[in-house]
């Protein structure tokens, strides 16, 4: 039963009194002086605090069990904290528990068997760095959602600090390379003199920079503050769940800054104009058009790992996976590989363990992949014959000329410096799954295909992360938008439109028309199975340019599939392929048609593949190969 006790009580001092009111006496027969407590004359006017104690039920054994609190400043204060405290004991929650937060989370995470092993060092890193030099002092059943407040304040005020000390290590060091050109413009010609001082100026400024970076901490970022509360909102869910060891999860009512994912963006013209004249990144998550990856895989094309780089552009792995990767786990008759393991890396030191669950998947290889396999354990068969007893067994595909397994972070530190040497744009070693997923998107390949080919858990994760909007993907949807409205352009017809039976596959045919401009406004629009094959019809008109050569064209393949019982399903206009000066003299439009009796035209999987000019950027070259340093 709820029966709770309230009083008053102060913290003044004066003579103590026993159960009798007579003065408590020292040994010396003097009055003993120490906290009058609930005793102090002036606690009826309006002085003190006021406390309260209830009974719990009897512990195990009969052993009282007494909840008492006290500093209240109003009586309905007090009554109801007391309410909110006996509401928490009849849920479960262990009100009388004396337990500091600090030990609560050092229990957490030793109770939590089951982490990764990167997981579990995230969570003590936010454990030590943050969650016990703010809140370890805290009673765990005190604990609130201020408290938390408090601790995200403290961590920006850090910050603020951080970032001064950091701006300072930067002029230092600015003032050390000044201080060591000027020591070496001075070597060989100043007097012997100018040279010591110039030294000693850099000697001074060296040492300078070395203090000054001494505590230099990063900066924690609204991402890392999110994964903080992330880790402490782990920590009271299980503490709830288990043992109702608080009464909410007050990390979940927490206000932290925004995060913003950043957006993946294409190397265009115009930005990689930017980064040559200014050294800037767009963005921090870069992604190569077609054109610049196969200038990438040229280059590369003669470095021991290409087969690697090519690996990790079409079929976008994890560094780690492609670190474990065992050839037990290879099919080079059947072309597929099975990702089952991932090397992970803690401080540097390495751990083999299994990926999440959603990310164990089987990758289809295909010829050219399989080819570049077979190609890579050629070369690691002759490596171990010259390389005899001292090679490394390790059983792993991509490893050094010496048979030991590649470090992840050696495969990022290896890309990176073959971006430099290349002279390309610069991207990261991750950015090539978000290139990955969106050459397939390019090629036409559906958002749930990308996602199993990435091992993510839900199509969304795909989308919103690893995808970027090529130009092509973009000019493409522009186009096909407009060919759904068609422009009466009046044309000439010279020769029927004929569509041979080559050009059909599975009652899908793709063919192109091809417009030049002839002598002043007049257009000659020829259709072919290929840009260089022979003509499968042709129209003129009389038109103000490319546009309403395209547009004249499309009417023609309508009014031909109209006639001949076909469906137009798709209309790509690639006039911006050609170079500008050429724009106004030729024309290039794709058509994609099938035949209606063919069943569910709207439920066809297209075979739209890259367009030409991308699809011959993106493979690899077999000339003017640049061989990488």
């Amino acid at each position: 039963m709820f029966e709770p006790s309230y009083y008053r009580r102060c913290q003044c001092k004066g003579p103590l009194k026993d159960k009798e009111g007579k003065p408590v006496l020292d040994t010396d027969g003097n009055p003993k002086i120490g906290s009058i407590g609930t005793t102090c004359p002036k606690l009826g006017k309006g002085h003190g605090t006021w406390n309260f104690y209830f009974e719990l039920e009897p512990a195990e054994g009969g052993t009282r069990q007494r909840v008492r609190r006290g500093g209240f400043a109003r009586l309905d204060d007090a009554k109801k904290k007391a309410k909110e405290i006996y509401d928490a004991a009849v849920a479960g929650t262990d009100v009388l528990s004396d337990e500091k937060c600090g030990d609560f989370f050092l229990r957490w995470i030793k109770a939590k068997k089951s982490l990764a092993r990167t997981t579990r060092h995230g969570y003590e890193e936010h454990i030590n760095n943050y969650l016990l030099p703010h809140l370890s002092h805290i009673k765990r059943r005190d604990l609130k959602v201020r408290h938390l407040d408090k601790m995200y304040d403290a961590i920006e005020k850090e910050n603020a600090e951080r970032i001064l000390h950091r701006l300072r290590v930067d002029q230092l060091q600015k003032d050390r390379d000044d201080a060591h050109q000027a020591w070496v413009r001075t070597a060989g010609y100043a007097k012997k003199e100018e040279r010591r001082a110039t030294r000693r100026a850099f000697l001074d400024a060296n040492a300078a920079l070395r203090e000054g970076k001494k505590g230099l901490r990063k900066i924690t970022s609204a991402a890392t503050m999110h994964r903080i509360n992330d880790t402490l909102s782990s920590a009271l869910s299980w503490g709830i769940k288990r043992e109702q060891a608080f009464t909410k999860n007050w990390a979940q009512l927490v206000e932290l800054p925004p995060v913003t994912r950043p957006k993946p963006l294409v190397w265009t013209p115009e930005r990689i104009e930017h980064w040559k004249r200014t050294g800037e990144k767009p963005g921090p998550v870069m992604v190569w058009t077609p054109q610049l990856t196969g200038e990438f895989l040229d280059f590369v094309m003669d470095d021991w790992l290409y087969e690697l780089w090519h690996t990790f552009i079409f079929l976008g792995p994890r560094r780690g996976e492609m670190a474990a990767l065992p050839w037990t786990e290879v099919s080079l008759d059947a072309l597929w590989l099975r990702i089952s393991q991932q090397i992970v890396e803690v401080a540097y030191e390495l751990y083999g363990e299994a990926p999440k669950a959603d990310s164990v998947r089987t990758l289809s290889l295909s010829l050219e992949s399989g080819d570049n396999l077979a190609a890579f354990r050629a070369k690691q068969e002759q490596q171990r014959q010259e390389w005899a007893d001292a090679y490394v067994e390790s059983g792993r595909v991509w490893t050094h000329e010496n048979g030991a397994g590649l470090h992840p972070d050696w495969i990022s530190r290896r890309f990176t410096r073959l971006v430099e040497l290349s002279g390309l744009p610069p991207v990261r070693l991750h950015d090539l799954r978000h290139l990955a997923a969106t050459l397939a998107l390019l090629a036409g390949h559906d958002i749930k295909v990308v996602q199993e080919k990435l091992g993510h858990s839900s199509r969304q994760i795909t989308s919103d992360t690893y995808t970027s909007v090529l130009p092509e993907m973009m000019r493409a949807e522009a186009e096909s938008v407009m060919a759904v409205v068609p422009r009466d352009v009046a044309f000439e017809v010279r020769s029927p439109l004929t569509i041979p039976k080559a050009a059909w596959q599975n009652d899908v045919a793709v063919f192109f028309t091809h417009g030049a401009k002839q002598s002043g406004d007049v257009w000659a629009v020829g259709a072919q199975a290929q840009p260089d094959s022979d003509l499968l019809g042709m129209i003129t008109l009389t038109g103000r340019g490319q546009d309403d050569a395209a547009n004249a064209a499309v009417k023609w393949i309508r009014d031909h599939c109209a006639a001949n019982d076909l469906e137009l399903v798709r209309v790509e206009n690639f006039n911006d392929r050609y170079p500008e000066k050429q724009r106004r003299t030729f024309s290039l439009t794709r058509f994609t048609i099938a035949r209606s009796e063919s069943p569910g035209v709207d439920g066809w999987a297209l075979p739209t593949g890259l367009p030409p000019a991308a699809s011959r950027a993106a493979r690899r070259p077999h000339n003017g190969r640049r061989r990488a340093a």
